[in-house]
């Protein structure tokens, strides 16, 4: 039952945080930010709040700092806002997903083949869907 509380306060988290920064944060070191998961801890002390940003290294560094300095700011705002009896702390961390599936991605086009025959020279693309591909006579 807690992990259904737990992912729901997530949710909610990520919601109302996306919305505060769109609408209510004036930095504008944290234009841009996009914010594509929250994670509270067991004890709901401590929310990590993962965000995509744009630009370049400095940049990216920069509206980091941006959002951690917002943090007070965007947790006292969601006090009012959300009914638990305390607001966990926020840390911001930059979600390098979307690089990890690019790195992985290169790395399977690099090994596997570029077309999709097999050994006999057949493609499996001529069957329709749910249709199961005929045995071989030998």
């Amino acid at each position: 039952m807690a992990s259904k509380r737990l992912a729901r306060l997530n949710e909610q988290l990520k919601r109302e945080i996306a919305q505060l920064l769109r609408a209510e944060v004036r930095d504008p070191r944290v234009g841009g930010v996009s914010v594509t998961g929250v994670e509270v801890s067991a004890d709901l002390g401590v929310a990590r709040v993962y965000v995509r940003l744009i630009g370049s290294d400095a940049e990216r560094a920069e509206t980091l700092e941006g959002l951690r300095a917002a943090a007070p700011f965007l947790r006292r705002t969601l006090g009012r806002g959300l009914h638990v009896r305390k607001v966990p702390e926020l840390r911001f961390q930059e979600d390098r997903s979307l690089e990890h599936a690019r790195r992985i991605e290169q790395i399977l086009s690099s090994v596997l083949p570029h077309d999709s025959r097999d050994r006999d020279g057949d493609t499996d693309d001529d069957l329709e869907v749910g249709e199961v591909e005929p045995e071989r006579g030998g």
